[in-house]
Parts: C-alpha cells; structure tokens; sequence
C-alpha cells in the first residue's frame, strides 16, 4: 500500500519493540507465506496456530503484545485472524511488513478456492475431495479446541475472567445476542473491574520512540487505501456499466467488509439474506455449499463471500464467459472484503501500542480478552457440531471423525505435532476412509 509514500512515517511508528527479537524480512516473509498455506480451522484454529508459532516457539512477540494485538483485531469489522497477522507483520517489519503478511495470509485461499469454485460450478460434487475435506475437517475440530485450552490458559487469570468468558460463550450460544454488544459488555467490565498492572517492562524510550502514532503517517494511509478502493471501482464501471453485476458486487460487498462484525457465520446470514432473497444471486443451498468448502481450506473463514462473488458472476457472465466472468467476480469479491482491514490495521495499530501504559484501558483488553475465549469456545462447539453430527443430533454421531478429532488433539497438544502434518494426515485418511467404503 504505497510503501514508499509512507516509507518515513512506517519507520517512525512500526519498527521492532524492545520485547520483538530481531527478525530478518525474508525469515518473516517465509513464515508467512507457509501460514497462508496451515491457516486451517477459521479464525480460532489460526489464532491458536499463530500463538503457537510466534509466541511459543519462535518468540517474535511476546504474550502481552499478542493478546493486546488480538483484542484490538477482534473489535474490528472483518477477519480477525488476518488482521492480526497483519499487525504483528507491522511490527515487525513496518508498513510492509504488515502488507506482506495480510496478503500471504489470504493468497493460498485465494487461488485454492478460486480452483474448487470452478469445479463445483463446472462438474458438481466430486468425491475425492469430498473425502480429503472429510479428514481436515475433524482435524480442524482439534485444532479450535487446543486453541481453546492454550488462550484460556493465558487470558483467564481470575474469576472475573472466567465468568466473562461463560457469559460470553452463553450469550452467544444460547442467548444468540449480537457479537458486538458481547465484546463492548465485556471491555466495559474490564474497565470498571478488573485492574490490571501497568506494562512497563517493554515500554524502552527508543520503543514509545517508535510507536508513537503519527497523524500524517494514518492520513497518507487514509488516502492511499481510499484511492485503491475507488480506482478499480471508476475502471469497472467505465468498462462494464454502472449497472452490472460486477459493479453491484463491488459495492455490496464493500458494504458488507464495513459491517462484518461477529465473525463469518454471522455475516453468512446476511450476506445469504442479500444474495438469495433480494438480489437472487444465488440459492441457499449454494450458500451453504460455498461454506463448506470456505471451512476446509487455508485462510480466513470469510473466504466464502468470494464463492458468493465466484458462482453469482458465473451464473450472470453478461457477455464475458462464465469463468471469466466467474474469476472477476471473486477476484472483486476479494479486494473489497480485505482492503478496509489493511487500512484499519496499519492505521490503529499505533494508537493501540501507545495505550499499554493506561491501566484502565489495559483492563478493558484484558476483559475483551476473557471474552474471545468464550468466542473461541463457541465456535468450537458449533464447528465440532457439524462435523460430528453433520446431519443433527437426533441423526447420531459420526464417531470416526470423533476419533480423528481425539487422536489430532492429542499429537498435536501432547505431541507438538505440526499443524501442516496434522492436517495433510487428516486428508490422507479422508481418502483412505472412501477408498475402503466403495
């Protein structure tokens, strides 16, 4: 994102803290591309995988900054695991460090999913991948539930935590009270009650030097980002019409990455409402098919608004071919969904690393924090609802994936199994399973 308009500004307010080892960009640059290709398991799964490489093995970033990262990312609209890839990537590296690691994080995904759109438009199901996405599925179960276990063990210090974290998981699971007012609930209880010491030990002269939040560094980032998000707007509508399917799809879904607040599933169901009742894009059935596969690939979970993208373009190709059309349509998708993320990132990160010397916002974090552990739950719950139960409870358990499921979790939270080898394991047994049952 113009890296050299704001080359000065990045290095003024985004090189390495006191507590971030020095990380040369090509190590960084390697480790983010083979994340883009692991980031298994929606939002949960990921958060857990880059806590387990960047906190615990590797010590790029240290536990505090992790979590104050997070919490920050999980108030923004839009994927939240991208988004704190994104700000690590700042840290350590400046502006382009946070756009190297946003865009590796999403690219795999992209490409991944863009070949799978294609084969379900042009060729329907095909049970080969059906039953590699079979295995990764249990495997990802694993994967939410270790991130479950390893967060909580960091972010519930005391009871208070804990019982944000229950309310949290009970408000959104049985209360389905909207995500938004969950979190601000529980950063407004962590103001008023939970105190929490002043994070000094990082807090180096040269390292608030360096942080430090520039008003000319977030406007040149302001225009820039503004800029790239109108010029492909004005060239599609000069190419194509204001009134064509590519041109409503860019700005709905623009729409929609400025209101994406509770995660994937919950604006699935808006996004569905849109497509399928008001614009007749797609069917539901589509829908959920578009789920399922966003599920079991690399990348954010929120990947399936580019199927959305891909498959209403392929239906309506207005004069191009349906893969042509297809592949703009999800590539437009794409772009609008994570552009704003990369501006909310590279603009806040900054002002949140300015606040870690103000206690009472370090508690309102710390409450924020207890809160993506009952959100973390949630969503393990409901993942391993639908890989267990795929067809309802009353319709009995898939107990072989319960034991795919039980044995990942146990290689990979007794074991330190490598998530990227627990996940190519759960695909080869997928296909071994079709193999035996023809």
């Amino acid at each position: 994102m113009a890296e050299s308009d704001a080359r000065a500004p990045a290095r003024a307010s985004a090189a390495p803290a006191a507590d971030i080892p020095e990380v040369s960009f090509g190590e960084a640059l390697r480790f983010w591309l083979k994340l883009g290709f692991i980031s298994f398991g929606g939002p949960a799964g990921q958060i857990a995988i880059m806590h387990r490489e960047l906190v615990e093995r590797r010590r790029w970033v240290g536990e505090e900054r992790f979590l104050r990262a997070l919490n920050y990312c999980m108030l923004l609209p839009g994927p939240e695991a991208q988004q704190l890839a994104t700000y690590i990537g700042w840290l350590l590296h400046g502006v382009r460090g946070g756009i190297v690691a946003g865009a590796l994080f999403v690219l795999p995904s992209v490409f991944i999913l863009l070949a799978l759109s294609f084969v379900y438009c042009a060729f329907g199901g095909v049970p080969v991948v059906v039953a590699a996405l079979w295995g990764c599925k249990a495997v990802v179960v694993a994967i939410v539930v270790d991130a479950v276990v390893r967060i909580g063990k960091r972010a519930l210090r005391t009871r208070w935590h804990y019982a944000i974290a229950a309310a949290t998981f009970f408000s959104i699971y049985f209360l389905h009270l909207p995500f938004p007012w969950v979190v601000l609930s529980a950063a407004l209880i962590g103001f008023a009650a939970l105190p929490t010491p002043t994070i000094t030990a990082s807090a180096s002269e040269a390292d608030v030097r360096r942080t430090a939040p520039s008003y000319r560094y977030a406007l040149r980032i302001l225009i820039v980002g503004i800029a790239l998000w109108m010029l492909p707007l004005a060239a599609l509508a000069l190419a194509r019409g204001w009134s064509s399917l590519h041109v409503q799809e860019y700005r709905f879904f623009s729409q929609v990455a400025l209101v994406t607040f509770g995660g994937a599933y919950a604006i699935l169901t808006y996004v569905t409402q849109a497509a399928v009742n008001q614009f007749h894009w797609i069917t539901q059935a589509q829908a959920v098919d578009g789920l399922a596969l966003a599920e079991t690939t690399p990348g954010p979970l929120i990947m399936v608004l580019q199927f959305v993208g891909f498959v209403a373009a392929w239906q309506r190709p207005e004069g191009l071919s349906p893969l042509a059309s297809g592949v703009l349509g999800a590539l437009l998708t794409t772009w609008v969904t994570f552009l704003p993320s990369f501006i909310f990132v590279l603009v806040g990160a900054p002002w949140i690393e300015s606040l870690r010397s103000k206690r009472r916002l370090q508690g309102a974090l710390a409450g924020i924090t207890a809160a993506v552990v009952g959100v973390v739950l949630n969503l393990a719950v409901v993942f391993g609802a639908a890989v267990m139960a795929p067809h309802g409870l009353g319709a009995g358990f898939d107990w072989m994936a319960l034991g795919l499921a039980a044995a990942a979790f146990v290689a990979l939270f007794r074991f330190k199994l490598d998530v990227l080898t627990a996940v190519v394991a759960g695909a080869l047994i997928g296909l071994g399973r079709e193999w035996l049952t023809r």
